[in-house]
């Protein structure tokens, strides 16, 4: 996953047609990267034993996704990468950057790679190629891969199948765009990157896996048109509305697949696009667990450990409630919060209910206390309990749905609907500037 800009980009570093790609032989057949004679690194166990806790956690079933995972190489994607060395709250900041060509670093870098957990490749938007291990400190992290639990129930979801025209939108590390190669072959496959930098790297990094894919830079909520229509459109950054470029290059039954949401982290949505044959467009707002990080365009709100530190009793007012908070599973609520009231952020790591809004300082904590029996505590200009209880009412009127119809309509206007009509919003619109 990379940050996309606050507006188009005019492609760079990309090839003179991006559409010379290598041809397969047979486009039904998977492409299968070069495996060394031996591994005396530990990667061919490191990757197996990652394909089976994805197997065990439910997050990935058999077919062509868990064939690439087995296949693929991570350490060939991602020869170098980053490891924090500093707390999270601690300013500066700083980190490791440790590299497979180095024997001691191989142990780690490999944990790193194969633990399942987001991995940062790039620092402060520096070139990916001919950079020297070693410690970073203060800017921010500006490229990673996506854990890999999420990427691969999203690749399942999207359904690849040999000899699609795919779009891989927001390259990072190049780990979606192999697992695409590998099962659809790299003819039709576009990887689009804001980042020069990145193009480059995962261009390079592909080649040595025996992949050619159209590796190109530009501005990705606006696509890239010139190898389009595809089958399927694949986004690894969150977005707060969909890209109409990118509905516009989704050819007769494809479906694309991208994270929408608000700047809070908390509470995701996934949008799920589908043409009909026919050409008209479905689509639909799933509540989810996790979704990809937002895209530059707005700032992703946080609760800090100094703000954290005041959502306590003793700081705010409390009052009793028989009200029971909405269940954690209760997702489709949640997300409608996020839009109707913007601006949360539920701290996950609190015993008890915990939700700021970091923007005016306000904060609300729920602490059960008896048989329905809880206390509330707020502080701040926000009613932040007041604004879930109403939303949950409206929730639970319109028949407590975990999915909302996307509506594109003629004017660019995008709004979400419960199935009956009963709770719905409109999505931001689409600002000067902002990068749609």
């Amino acid at each position: 996953m990379n940050q996309v800009p606050s507006s188009a980009a005019t492609p760079a570093a990309t090839p003179a047609d991006p559409l010379e790609c290598t041809v397969l032989t047979d486009p039904t057949a998977p492409l299968l990267p070069p495996q060394p004679a031996a591994d005396t690194s530990g990667a061919v166990a490191a990757r197996a034993a990652m394909v089976a806790r994805l197997e065990e956690s439910g997050e990935l079933g058999p077919g062509h996704v868990r064939e690439a995972l087995l296949a693929l190489p991570r350490e060939v994607l991602m020869p170098q990468a980053y490891v924090r060395r500093s707390a999270p709250d601690e300013t500066p900041p700083y980190w490791d950057l440790l590299d497979f060509s180095r024997p001691a670093d191989r142990v780690e870098l490999l944990e790193r790679l194969y633990g399942g957990d987001s991995v940062a490749i790039q620092h402060g938007g520096e070139p990916l190629l001919g950079r020297v291990p070693g410690p970073r400190r203060g800017g921010v992290m500006t490229a990673m891969s996506s854990t890999m639990g999420l990427t691969a129930d999203l690749l399942q979801l999207l359904d690849l199948r040999p000899g699609q025209r795919v779009l891989d939108v927001g390259t990072g590390a190049g780990v979606t765009a192999a697992v695409v190669c590998f099962v659809c072959g790299d003819a039709g496959v576009v990887t689009l990157d804001i980042d020069p930098h990145v193009t480059a790297a995962v261009r390079e990094r592909l080649s040595a896996l025996g992949y050619w894919p159209a590796a190109v830079t530009g501005d990705g909520t606006a696509g890239w048109a010139n190898a389009g229509p595809y089958d399927r459109v694949f986004v690894s950054f969150a977005v707060r509305r969909v890209p109409e470029a990118l509905v516009e290059q989704l050819a007769p039954g494809g479906r694309a697949l991208m994270t929408l949401g608000t700047s809070s982290p908390s509470w995701p949505g996934l949008a799920v696009i589908e043409r009909r044959p026919d050409g008209a467009v479905e689509a639909e707002l799933r509540a989810v667990e996790f979704g990809h990080r937002t895209g530059a365009g707005f700032d992703r709100l946080f609760l800090s450990a100094a703000f954290r530190a005041t959502i306590t009793p003793d700081r705010g007012h409390t009052q009793r409630s028989r009200f029971a908070p909405p269940a954690d599973a209760a997702r489709g609520m949640w997300l409608a919060l996020d839009h109707l009231y913007p601006g949360l952020v539920r701290d996950f790591g609190a015993e008890d209910l915990a939700v700021g809004a970091p923007e005016c300082g306000s904060w609300m904590r729920v602490r059960r206390v008896g048989y329905h029996r809880w206390d509330v505590t707020t502080s701040g200009p926000r009613d932040i309990w007041a604004e879930i209880q109403e939303v949950a009412e409206r929730w639970r009127a319109a028949g407590e749905p975990d999915a909302y119809r996307l509506h594109f309509d003629a004017d660019g206007i995008q709004r979400a609907t419960s199935p009956n009509g009963a709770l719905t919003w409109q999505l931001p619109p689409c600002e000067t500037g902002d990068a749609r």
